[in-house]
């Protein structure tokens, strides 16, 4: 994702099914963690000297002391101490890690060179246009460890794509895909000890872009951050897939055409808070949103993609600029359609989905999660004995084993760090 990072750059066309990438010429510059002293105060190691250390035995910032579970490390041929934490019941949650990585440009030209520094918080200008206007976009990305201790991640590239996208709709520079990728195997690497043990869960990955520059008009900001931060977190399903409930809300819309719904810009997501409470304070998981035009039409959930499984046929609400163009979303279809499945993309009204077979959603965080019930109209209507249909295990399967490295990749969409 930027210039100087610890690896080659990514190739557009991979001969093989794996991106087999390994450490380049030009060590990238990183402080270890800290380690205190009997006086407390914080010694910086070189590199060097930390790869020979094996990061053995200190406490960093956060708190979390390391020294419990070694694994093999890519970045070198030493053993690697994770950070110690109950793996076992690690949740979905931020927990703070040893850096991130942070990039910045002005107005009307191109991002160059960013670094790697302490995780910790940020300063802002009270005038910044992400604070003002919010000017801002997210991404969402996992990195998981292989038993070999090799790390995968899975299509960083289609995040930076759909970056790129959603920075033109916020009048934004944006990194290019490959400073984009470059600096998520950078933050990754920087934080390898936090990647959790293989089937323990993974290395949430979650990149910002904001108007950081000061402005009081409405205008796009005069300076952008590029930044990126990690936390490890656990299976969201820990003991297989849970059913979730969901009711269609009718009243409140989460995009409109000609607006924003189609890009991940950060307002997208405070604009469902009140319905999602809503409906979470009556015991349901989360929302399900119609067309503003219609209000006949599936959208999505609040932060997920949605399906409805009638047969043999999966169908999606297809991509017209008020639906985020998931990429769990576009590699279910591809999957799908691997294993056999008729797959449709269009519109899907509220009256297929309740005489639906199976439904099931998709995102980042829950790769695939089946829906057990949805109410409408104080109508509810459920789906098979359990909630979780063939379908939806069967998808869920095949990706998380593909993300894993537990298949074998003939689609090309893993990048493996070697």
């Amino acid at each position: 994702m930027e210039s100087g990072a610890v690896f080659a750059g990514l190739h557009s066309n991979p001969p093989s099914h794996h991106l087999l990438l390994g450490p380049s010429r030009s060590a990238i510059k990183l402080l270890p963690p800290p380690i205190t002293d009997k006086n407390s105060s914080l010694l910086t190691l070189p590199l060097q000297l930390q790869k020979q250390l094996h990061f053995a035995s200190f406490s960093n910032h956060n708190g979390n002391n390391v020294n419990s579970l070694r694994v093999a490390s890519p970045a070198s041929n030493v053993a690697l101490e994770l950070a110690d934490i109950d793996w076992d019941n690690l949740g979905f949650g931020l927990m703070p890690t040893d850096y991130m990585y942070i990039m910045r440009c002005t107005q009307g030209e191109a991002f160059s060179k960013g670094q790697l520094q302490r995780f910790g918080n940020i300063e802002l200008s009270p005038s910044a246009g992400v604070l003002n206007y919010g000017q801002g976009l997210f991404e969402g990305l996992k990195a998981y460890r292989k038993h070999d201790g090799n790390i995968l991640l899975f299509r960083p590239e289609e995040n930076g794509l759909r970056l790129r996208m959603g920075a033109e709709r916020m009048c934004m520079p944006a990194p290019t895909v490959e400073q984009f990728v470059e600096a998520v195997k950078e933050t990754v690497l920087a934080n390898e000890r936090w990647i959790p043990p293989p089937g323990k869960g993974s290395l949430y990955i979650r990149p910002l872009l904001m108007g950081s520059g000061a402005v009081l008009g409405l205008a796009p900001a005069p300076e952008y951050t590029f930044l990126i931060y990690v936390s490890p977190v656990g299976n969201y399903f820990k003991e297989g897939l849970a059913p979730i409930n969901l009711i269609v809300e009718t009243e409140m819309h989460r995009a409109t055409p000609g607006g924003t719904g189609g890009v991940k810009t950060i307002g997208n997501y405070a604009a469902v808070l009140q319905a999602q409470s809503a409906a979470k304070a009556k015991g349901f998981s989360d929302v399900l949103y119609l067309d503003s035009i219609n209000k006949k039409y599936l959208e999505e959930v609040s932060s997920c993609n949605v399906f409805v499984v009638k047969g043999n046929l999966i169908s999606t609400p297809a991509i017209k600029g008020t639906i985020l163009p998931g990429i769990t979303r576009k590699s279910i279809l591809d999957v799908a359609r691997s294993q056999g499945f008729e797959v449709a993309e269009r519109q899907v009204t509220v009256d297929e989905l309740l005489e639906a077979d199976e439904v099931f959603c998709t995102g980042t965080a829950v790769v695939v999660s089946p829906v057990g019930s949805i109410t409408y109209l104080n109508k509810r209507v459920t789906y098979g004995s359990d909630g979780v249909g063939r379908v939806s295990q069967q998808l869920y399967s095949a990706l998380t084993s593909l993300q894993m490295g537990l298949t074998e990749d003939k689609m090309g969409w893993i990048v493996e760090l070697k």
